[in-house]
């Protein structure tokens, strides 16, 4: 009968559940980041990968009719909110946390600093946005499919490695860019935070965490992640070889060796 294990017949037990928070780049959502490495991690885990605020589905299309936050820790805080509402309607009580870059990685720090009763283990990649605002928005002062290309071939090591998929995501990023309000959310992420938004406190962070940092990262210097593992009391940082900001592109087999590992039980 449906519900009855039959005798002798093991029930497999529930996969860990792993949310995945993709990167802040101009276009970006949840399927087109993990796109690589999210059928090899699914094997192991139930992936939960939202589009976080501000990207995909996610995009705001009313900005004069939205109160928008302003600035990278007020944008984290949000993005925070999200995927705890997420759990919440998911009825999930602990889960683990992979974070891209400036959106994810950012969103992740926050959930730990705000919720850490909801997180096990964290994973976060290139700096998770804690280095400097970069000089000038990037894609959206000249948004051209030539100007989205060049931006997709900084966040790999090499990118004559990888023309198809940079071809692919070249189109499909473009389009995402230029979806009415994606612009106006993605130029408020990169204003100075306000000065009544408080800065997250990553010294109260007391779970494990993993900070992942390519080599060859061209958006942010691994003296980033240095300085973010010195500010979390149970952090550990590893620089993976030959790989650029898009560790998960240029060297998924090892990027998912390093989660697999980190959050084996």
């Amino acid at each position: 009968m449906p519900g009855q294990t039959v005798a002798g017949e093991q029930r497999k037990a529930p996969k860990p559940v792993l949310v995945l928070l993709h990167g802040g780049g101009p276009g970006v959502d949840a399927r087109s980041n993990w796109r690589t490495v999210r059928p090899r991690l699914s094997e192991r885990f139930d992936c939960v990968a939202p589009d976080l605020l501000g990207f995909g589905s996610q995009v705001v299309l009313a900005a004069a009719e939205q109160d928008l936050p302003r600035g990278p820790t007020a944008w984290a805080r949000a993005r925070a909110r999200q995927v705890l509402q997420l759990l919440d309607r998911m009825g999930l009580a602990r889960v683990h946390v992979l974070g891209n870059s400036a959106a994810g990685g950012a969103a992740a720090l926050a959930l730990l600093a705000t919720a850490p009763d909801r997180v096990e283990k964290t994973i976060v990649m290139g700096g998770a946005g804690t280095g400097p605002l970069p000089p000038r928005v990037p894609f959206y002062d000249d948004p051209t499919r030539d100007s989205m290309r060049a931006a997709l071939g900084r966040l790999v090591a090499d990118e004559h490695d990888h023309p198809d998929l940079l071809e692919e995501l070249t189109g499909y990023r473009h389009a995402q860019a230029l979806r009415p309000g994606a612009e106006v959310a993605f130029r408020a992420m990169f204003l100075p935070d306000a000065a009544e938004v408080p800065r997250l406190d990553l010294s109260t962070v007391d779970s494990p965490v993993l900070a992942l940092h390519g080599e060859r990262d061209r958006v942010a210097p691994v003296t980033v992640s240095e300085r973010l593992v010195a500010a979390l009391p149970q952090a550990r940082l590893e620089v993976v070889e030959g790989a650029g900001h898009w560790i998960h592109v240029d060297r998924p087999d090892e990027f998912c060796g390093h989660v697999e590992r980190f959050l084996a039980p």
